[in-house]
């Protein structure tokens, strides 16, 4: 049977799309785990192109069907090939991923030493026009209390859950815990999921005698950022959800390629 190709179409309007593709797509994958080798985990994807200005449109089936080749495996090390086969198969300029995908790491309580996982957002966003690059992200959650509060109250001091962001590009190798770690070392307390009495108390007290502005916070992680040769470029965030007031708390810092 002839099924007529209606995507391959000539166009004669003469634009080229910037980015086509598929967004939503959810796909199980394979992440590098600094303790375990690897990590299974579930994505969701957005995979696009360049859609050149001489054809209507592209073949969507090919994004999914080129990904199932590569799912298996630790997926960061593969995207340059996967990448590249997208490209070469569309016939595009230009070929983009964006792969958002939680990721668990086992903590230990601070002072009973109680294990439980946490779970942190985390991202890798690739593209492969001329070159190859790359960009690792991370999201995590961390106690902050204060420093004004602390100062002017007579007893006590307001604290908020924290969300501090992080992404990277890089050469070598960076792993998502370091971010993750690095995020929680600048805060004024970690988070778990997990505390008995002993740990509650310690992390309350941890949090009053280290109170940080999201000023102070964004300004560590980027002095930490500066001073480590891997680190290409960077993106920085902190937000408060102000326990006290209705608005939230923000600071950015960002740093183009060396």
């Amino acid at each position: 049977m002839n099924i007529p190709d209606i995507q391959s179409q000539s166009d004669p309007r003469n634009i080229v799309i910037d980015k086509v593709g598929v967004k939503g797509l959810r796909y199980p994958i394979v992440v590098e785990d600094r303790t375990k080798g690897t990590q299974h985990t579930v994505a969701d994807l957005n995979i696009y192109v360049e859609l050149p200005h001489h054809m209507r449109g592209t073949h969507m089936s090919r994004f999914i069907e080129i990904l199932h080749h590569y799912h298996t495996e630790a997926i960061i090390g593969k995207l340059p090939d996967f990448l590249a086969e997208l490209k070469s198969s569309l016939k595009a300029e230009a070929a983009y991923i964006d792969i958002n995908f939680p990721y668990f790491m086992t903590m230990k309580a601070p002072v009973s030493g109680i294990e439980s996982i946490m779970t942190f957002d985390c991202v890798f966003t690739a593209s492969l026009k001329e070159d190859f690059e790359l960009l690792i992200g991370v999201v995590v959650p961390v106690t902050s209390l204060c420093p004004c509060s602390k100062e002017i109250s007579s007893y006590g001091a307001h604290n908020q859950r924290s969300w501090i962001t992080i992404k990277v590009s890089y050469e070598g190798f960076v792993w998502l815990e370091e971010l993750i770690e690095l995020a929680q070392s600048a805060a004024s307390c970690e988070i778990y999921s997990l505390l008995k009495r002993v740990d509650e108390k310690y992390v309350t007290e941890k949090a009053y005698n280290n109170p940080k502005f999201v000023e102070d916070v964004v300004r560590e992680i980027t002095l930490k950022l500066q001073e480590d040769t891997r680190i290409l470029s960077f993106f920085v965030e902190s937000e408060n959800e102000e326990s006290i007031h209705l608005h939230n708390a923000y600071a950015l810092i960002s740093r183009p390629s060396k």
